[in-house]
């Protein structure tokens, strides 16, 4: 029983065995499934995206150049004012008291200066009937020049104890909207070493800029006069449209990454648009009109094969059809401008609406192409990378 028992066991896993080896082998014999991509013809753009904050055009801080309380504030957020407005007055006692001050050292020194000139006069005539020493003479001249040096002084601390008193009132430096209000009434702001800042003024809003940060690596693509598209969060379902003003040449270095800064005019007619939103901008670099495209997972297919010679080292890049037989063929094309997702082809061999392989059913993608897991390797990205480079 037990002889028959293991000649049981081993016929069982025999026919196993052999139905493995025949599933393989049909399973080898198998044609791949694939999924398929058309040549399109229409109109390709090729961009560089940066991110910026929109701000005014010209923002100017307000500030105080005296201390004291705030006694009135006369403007609030949002406040439309015009060029020598009042915005607020800092509490003017103690500046009063200091133009009081100033005005009584002008008019002692005043004062002063009269009785010297009046010794020196006097002086002088005696001096000519040989009435006084010659030493006591130049000291009534000296004490009289001191004198009037001294009334120069006092006019010059009263007028500057008036311009304090002036600059206890704030006023608007230009026309334009407060977009900040750092202070309220009643607090005490200090500038003895900086003037606070107690308001934000933007010019104005209906031309506005952003300042987007561009890599290096795709700075040399922007150009003054440039298009630029954009969009904001709060207005997802909207593309704004603006124009290259400047690119700054001093650059920025954030976590190794070297960013220059690019200044993009916008208008802003209907005020929709607020200082502070971020913006993802779409600089326009190339573009085509009218021109045959694929999907880039069509140029990074490949068809694996151990031959050197296959692997595409030439400018340009490959596409593949099926042929009558069902077996896939290649056709050598041009590459040109690419906007991320598809890229521009030309060929004698390539037709708007032709078929070409994208793909196996039920393969792993990854970003260079089908993984080996499948009869196809990877090859690498045709037609640009980020737009500007091609074939032609």
């Amino acid at each position: 029983m037990r002889k028959k028992s293991f000649i049981t066991i081993a016929v069982i896993a025999l026919l196993a065995l052999i139905g493995l080896l025949v599933r393989q082998v049909a399973f080898a014999k198998e044609t791949p499934a694939y999924r398929f991509a058309t040549v399109s013809r229409g109109d390709l753009k090729a961009t560089v995206s940066a991110t910026g904050t929109l701000n005014a055009v010209t923002t100017v801080s307000v500030g105080t150049q005296v201390s004291g309380q705030v006694s009135e504030l006369l403007v609030d957020y949002n406040d439309h004012v015009k060029k020598g407005e009042l915005l607020a007055r800092i509490d003017p006692t103690l500046a009063l008291q200091a133009v009081t001050d100033a005005q009584a050292n002008l008019e002692k020194s005043q004062a002063q200066a009269l009785q010297a000139a009046r010794d020196f006069s006097r002086n002088r005539e005696l001096l000519d009937s040989g009435l006084v020493a010659k030493s006591a003479y130049e000291q009534t001249q000296s004490s009289a020049e001191v004198a009037r040096a001294g009334v120069k002084s006092a006019r010059v601390a009263l007028d500057r104890a008036r311009q304090n008193l002036a600059y206890t009132s704030i006023y608007a430096p230009i026309d334009g909207v407060v977009v900040e209000r750092n202070v309220q009434q009643g607090q005490t702001v200090a500038a003895s070493l900086s003037a606070p800042q107690l308001f934000l003024i933007a010019n104005d809003l209906s031309q506005m800029q952003i300042l987007a940060q561009v890599g290096e690596s795709d700075i040399a693509q922007i150009k003054e006069g440039q298009t630029a598209d954009f969009t904001v969060a709060a207005l997802a379902n909207r593309t704004f449209h603006g124009t290259v003003k400047q690119v700054r040449l001093q650059s920025t270095t954030q976590d190794n990454v070297v960013n220059y800064t690019v200044v993009v005019a916008v208008a802003n007619p209907k005020g929709q648009l607020l200082p502070g939103m971020t913006a993802r901008v779409s600089f326009l670099t190339k573009s085509a009109e009218n021109v045959l495209s694929v999907p880039n997972a069509a140029l990074r297919f490949r068809v694996a094969t151990t031959t050197p010679a296959t692997k595409q080292r030439t400018r340009g890049g490959t596409l593949y059809v099926l042929d009558p037989k069902g077996q896939p063929q290649a056709i050598r094309v041009q590459t040109g401008i690419t906007d991320g997702t598809t890229t521009e082809v030309r060929g004698t061999d390539v037709k708007e609406g032709m078929k070409v392989i994208a793909g196996t059913i039920g393969s792993t993608q990854t970003a260079q192409g089908t993984t080996s897991a499948q009869p196809f390797q990877s090859g690498q990205q045709q037609g640009g990378g980020r737009g500007a480079r091609g074939g032609f």
